[in-house]
């Protein structure tokens, strides 16, 4: 009888283990929906909240010009890129923090959590017909404003 018993308890308390676990289960992933959903809702605040999270990270590592937000880009194809000294040792997927007051651009490796390059921007005026879209994608800058690869000529500055 008490093996019966034991059984029985044992079988309890599994099921009220199972119980628990699924509850705990679902409601992390009833927390993530609603946080998922709440993103979607609001793509800007997802993109504030992305852009100021790498300020902080880059900030971590060098310091930053603090009067002027930058333009922040995604580098999307680097075989258009690799004749560009600045994007010589660019991949797919890094960003750049471009400072156009400050006059400075900065590569920024997001997985290594290193600064790759960092240049001066030297900002001049192309004819309309030579401009090519560089194929850096924009994260934060405004939908009207496209970086062209004849108007950015990067300087690289040695990296102490």
């Amino acid at each position: 009888m008490k093996k019966l018993l034991n059984k029985n308890y044992i079988v309890r308390v599994i099921f009220l283990l199972a119980v628990i676990v699924s509850l705990v289960i679902g409601i992390f992933y009833f927390l993530q929906y609603q946080k998922t959903q709440k993103l979607l809702k609001n793509p800007t605040q997802t993109t504030q909240t992305e852009a100021e999270s790498l300020i902080n990270k880059v900030g971590q590592i060098i310091e930053l010009p603090k009067d002027e937000p930058p333009t922040i880009a995604t580098v999307s194809d680097i075989n258009k890129l690799k004749d560009q000294a600045f994007f010589a040792r660019a991949q797919n997927g890094f960003k750049v923090l471009i400072y156009s007051k400050a006059k400075k651009a900065i590569l920024y490796d997001p997985t290594a959590h290193k600064i790759i390059e960092v240049a001066t921007l030297n900002m001049n005026q192309p004819d309309v017909a030579q401009t090519t879209p560089m194929p850096i994608s924009p994260s934060i800058s405004p939908p009207t404003t496209t970086i062209t690869a004849p108007t950015l000529i990067l300087t690289p500055i040695p990296v102490q």
